[in-house]
C-alpha cells in the first residue's frame, strides 16, 4: 500500500510547482507612516560666545603684574579687573580712576600706563579700569524676518472683475513707467523700524555696562575713604565719564579730567553738551597738533564760553613725534597741574 501512495505524493508535488513558483517570495512590508518617515530635525546647538577683547587683554594683565596691584571689582552682572596702585605718601590727596580709550587696556602704554604709575608719586591713589568692548565689535541681535501678509486669493488664478483696471505690460506700459521708483514694502519698514529698536536697546544696554563699571570704581574709591575722587577718561573714556557726571552723579566725585576725549561711534550727545555743562571741575587737555582734535576742542570751549562754565580748564598739549618719553611726561605734569589746583 505504501508503495503505491509514495509515487503519487511525488506526483501531486511536481504539479503543483508551477503554481507555488508564481507566489512572492516574500511578504510586502508593512506601510511606512509617513509621521515615522520623517527625520527628527537635530536640536540647534548654541554656540558660546567668544570672550570679549578685553576679557583676553584682562587676562593677559593678571598674568603681567602681581596680586597686589589686581582688584576684582564686581557689578550687579559681572566682574571686571582693576589695576590699583597706592599713594607713596603718608596723607593722599585722592584717587584717580581711570577710564581707557576703545580698544585700550588698563595698561595701555599711551596716556594710561604712564598716569597709572605716576600718579602715586604726586599723592594720588589711581585705579585703571578694564572697560567692555567697542559696541561696535559686539555682535548685535539681528531682527526677525516679517511674515508676509496672508494672500486670500491667488495672483494667477483670480478672475479679474469688472472694477479691476487691465493689467500693464510693456506693450501698454507709459514711456516712463520705468523710471518711477517703486513705494518701500511695509516689510522693508517694519524689518528697519525693528532692527532700529534693537540697535537703540543695545546702546541703552552699552551704556548701563559702562556706568555699572565706573559706580563699582567708585564704590572701591569709597571704602578706601580716599579724600576725594576724580574721573580721568582718556578718549571714549572721557566721553563715558562726562556721561556718567551728567546722567547718575556720583557721590564723592569731585572733579573730571578729559584727555582728547571722544564721542563713540552712533552715540549722543556731543561732549560740548556734555563737559562744560557739569557743575563740578572739568580740565580738558587736548593736542592741538591735531586739526579734528583741535576743532572738537573748540566747540567745547565756546560752548563753556556760552554757558559762563567757571568750572571747565582747558589746556592745550602739543605733539612730540618720536619722542613718546617726553610727550608722556608733558601730560602727566599737565594733569598734575590741574589736580593741584587750589579749587580742586
Amino acid at each position: 500500500m505504501h508503495r503505491f501512495l509514495r509515487p503519487l505524493c511525488v506526483v501531486l508535488l511536481l504539479g503543483c510547482w508551477p503554481a507555488l513558483a508564481e507566489e512572492p517570495a516574500s511578504e510586502e512590508p508593512p506601510a511606512v507612516n509617513q509621521d515615522d518617515s520623517e527625520e527628527t530635525p537635530a536640536e540647534s546647538v548654541e554656540r558660546p560666545n567668544l570672550p570679549e577683547r578685553s576679557e583676553q587683554d584682562a587676562a593677559a594683565l593678571q598674568q603681567r603684574f602681581d596680586d597686589s596691584e589686581q582688584q576684582q571689582l564686581e557689578t550687579p552682572k559681572e566682574r571686571f579687573l582693576a589695576l590699583w596702585l597706592p599713594a607713596n605718601v603718608g596723607e593722599p590727596s585722592g584717587m584717580v580712576i581711570i577710564l581707557p580709550g576703545d580698544n585700550m587696556h588698563a595698561a595701555a602704554p599711551e596716556v594710561v600706563a604712564p598716569l597709572r604709575r605716576k600718579l602715586p608719586d604726586a599723592g594720588w591713589h589711581s585705579l585703571s579700569l578694564s572697560l567692555p568692548d567697542p559696541l561696535s565689535d559686539l555682535p548685535l541681535p539681528r531682527p526677525q524676518p516679517v511674515a508676509d501678509a496672508p494672500q486670500t486669493e491667488d495672483a494667477h488664478t483670480a478672475e479679474p472683475s469688472a472694477d479691476t483696471p487691465p493689467a500693464v505690460t510693456e506693450e501698454t506700459a507709459p514711456a516712463d513707467t520705468a523710471e518711477v521708483a517703486p513705494a518701500p514694502a511695509p516689510a522693508d519698514d517694519a524689518s528697519a523700524a525693528e532692527a532700529q529698536r534693537l540697535r537703540d536697546e543695545a546702546m541703552q544696554a552699552h551704556a548701563e555696562r559702562m556706568f555699572a563699571r565706573i559706580d563699582a570704581a567708585v564704590v572701591f574709591a569709597n571704602q578706601r575713604e580716599a579724600p576725594r575722587i576724580i574721573l580721568l577718561g582718556h578718549g571714549s573714556g572721557g566721553y563715558w565719564a562726562a556721561r556718567y557726571l551728567k546722567e547718575k552723579p556720583a557721590p564723592g566725585v569731585s572733579g573730571l579730567l578729559l584727555v582728547s576725549p571722544q564721542v563713540p561711534a552712533g552715540f549722543s550727545p556731543a561732549l560740548e553738551e556734555l563737559a562744560p555743562t557739569l557743575s563740578l571741575p572739568v580740565g580738558d587737555l587736548f593736542y592741538k597738533d591735531q586739526a579734528a582734535e583741535r576743532s572738537a576742542a573748540l566747540r567745547r570751549l565756546q560752548a563753556s564760553k556760552r554757558l559762563k562754565a567757571a568750572n571747565y580748564r582747558q589746556t592745550a598739549l602739543k605733539a612730540l613725534p618720536g619722542n613718546h618719553e617726553a610727550e608722556q611726561e608733558q601730560l602727566y605734569r599737565r594733569a598734575r597741574g590741574w589736580l593741584e589746583l587750589p579749587s580742586r
